[in-house]
């Protein structure tokens, strides 16, 4: 095992930041992630060295015994299971040592497979036993340094040899320190890559979800637009329609009162229709986000909602402009369902920031049962992870009916 864990900077830093995004405090096992003391990560680097040996008897030892049947077709699968048994015990006990003496954080879902685990109890045996000899190496030249002393004391070394020597343990001293340096990161590196996905599955775990957010934000728009022709259609054509009617009725009428009721008819036609042009621009994009922010337009929402809807607005400071917009789609878009299909009599809105994270919480007391599939839901939550953030829904039957959503704002 290398001496000392590696530093903060270690690494490729793409690699770091993809291990860093699974290692979360909802999946991961172990302490906090903090930097442990050089002191426990010494004494967890000496004892990588002791439990080296270990993994590369069992290796050497079963291999042996188990080799006739790793080279028979039929009985390798078998083979394979029983060396990677005893391996995956060992990979147990590097996994422990790793959390407890470096802090290192996995995922605790993550299973690596006999392969993954055989493959990684080779090379953290060859980095314990190469670790082993560095540091032997670098007690040896502490050895030779207290005899350079102890003659240089007696005056028996010369000034020039003196020079020489110093000179020549002093770069066996820094090649020596860096060979543990290296080692300390290239055992961090594998261990990463066993006890969590690989760079390269996280980099396809990556591509597949933003190729899933894309399709989600696709599908959302086109229904966003189907919504819109639709209000447009049944609501404003139909009553400008209606209108043009009742005009037409009051231009061919020959009594003044009828002409003037209908008159009366028309204008407030008309009026409805302002009303309802206006419900359908705030659903396309609501002004007062630009205008006066996030809480105000969410004040508008419940000012047009049919229940008693209850809004706690705990956000600090000013919101990315994405991050404002896909909040506000998600209250109005919950609170439209809720209204239309939960059979509630009262919601609840908080928003709240944790850091770097918006938090919007949607809750009615309504009859619960609500599908995650449905095409509202579904567009929500493609609007949400086109954003990197996730969208969580509660909904037993009986209910509460409780949504969450998490918005990065970084």
């Amino acid at each position: 095992m290398p001496c000392g864990a590696p530093p903060a900077g270690d690494g490729p830093a793409h690699d770091r930041l993809a291990h860093d995004r699974l290692a979360d405090d909802r999946l991961a096992d172990g302490p906090d992630g903090t930097p442990t003391a050089w002191p426990r990560r010494a004494l967890g680097a000496l004892l990588g060295c002791a439990t080296a040996p270990l993994g590369a008897g069992h290796l050497l030892l079963a291999g042996a015994a188990l080799g006739p049947f790793l080279l028979w077709q039929r009985t390798r699968p078998d083979a394979l299971r029983a060396l990677a048994a005893g391996a995956r015990r060992l990979a147990t006990l590097e996994r422990t040592r790793r959390r407890v003496f470096f802090g290192d954080r996995f995922p605790r879902s993550y299973e690596a497979s006999d392969a993954k685990i055989l493959r990684y109890l080779a090379r953290r045996s060859a980095t314990g036993l190469l670790c082993a000899v560095v540091i032997g190496l670098l007690g040896f030249g502490a050895v030779l340094a207290g005899l350079l002393i102890a003659s240089a004391a007696r005056g028996t070394l010369g000034w020039s040899e003196l020079l020489t020597q110093v000179s020549l343990g002093g770069v066996l001293l820094f090649l020596d320190l860096q060979g543990l340096y290296s080692l300390a990161a290239l055992d961090a590196r594998i261990a990463r890559e066993c006890f969590g996905p690989s760079e390269r599955e996280l980099l396809r775990r990556r591509i597949e979800e933003l190729a899933t957010s894309r399709a989600a934000v696709v599908r959302a728009v086109d229904a966003e637009r189907r919504r819109i022709e639709r209000d447009l259609h049944d609501g404003v054509q139909q009553r400008l329609v209606a209108l043009a009617v009742v005009l037409g009725r009051g231009r061919r009428a020959r009594a003044p009162e009828q002409a003037r009721a209908l008159l009366l008819q028309a204008h407030q036609d008309s009026q409805d229709m302002l009303t309802e042009l206006r419900e359908v621009a705030w659903r396309v994009y609501p002004s007062a986000l630009d205008s006066l922010g996030l809480h105000e337009a969410l004040g508008g929402v419940a000012e047009r909602c049919g229940l008693p809807l209850r809004i706690a607005f705990e956000v600090e400071g000013p919101l990315p402009g994405p991050v404002e917009t896909a909040a506000y789609f998600v209250v109005s878009e919950a609170v439209t369902n809720a209204t239309k299909h939960s059979g509630a009599t009262a919601l609840s809105v908080r928003v709240t920031r944790r850091g770097d994270l918006l938090v919007v919480r949607v809750e009615d007391d309504g009859k619960g049962g609500a599908d995650p599939t449905g095409g509202g839901l579904t567009g929500l939550g493609g609007r949400v992870a086109a954003l990197d953030g996730t969208l969580r829904i509660d909904s037993p039957l009986g209910g509460p009916t409780t949504l969450t959503a998490e918005l990065p704002c970084a």
